[in-house]
């Protein structure tokens, strides 16, 4: 028997949002989405509501978000937001993984080595696709 799902709540003011940020997504998180998040064996949801947050990726059975963060997000006042938001997600369970553009850029086999880590799964999981990817095993 299935354990009931438990649901966190969400403003429903934010889905108009979330769903024009699903439709325009920077490069970086569609690299990430379309040449990795989208192989692996759990259901990512993109641009998720959460609470009053938005996120950038969530993986609700294992409780983790992915932030792809840019420039802005190294200024004065959205690092305290990012780090009061981390706090508050963290209330829920929720583990918040970030990561910059340039980790993405220059680095993305690292970081889907380190995601596959937190996950406890490995290259091997991913399920295949049709055309080629950045990530090897």
């Amino acid at each position: 028997m299935r354990s009931p799902r438990f649901m966190i709540p969400y403003n429903r003011k934010l889905t108009p949002t979330a769903k024009l940020l699903r439709k325009n997504m920077t490069a970086e998180e569609k690299h990430l989405w379309y040449d990795f998040l989208k192989r692996l064996p759990l259901t990512v949801k993109r641009q998720h509501s959460i609470k009053n947050y938005i996120v950038d990726f969530y993986i609700a059975q294992k409780k983790i978000v992915i932030e792809i963060d840019g420039a802005q997000h190294f200024s004065q006042p959205h690092e305290g937001k990012d780090r009061k938001r981390d706090m508050d997600l963290s209330t829920w369970g929720i583990t918040v993984l970030r990561y910059t553009n340039g980790d993405i850029n220059k680095n993305f086999n690292g970081v889907a080595e380190d995601i596959l880590s937190r996950l406890g799964l490995s290259f091997t999981d991913l399920r295949n696709k049709t055309n080629t990817s950045s990530v090897t095993s």
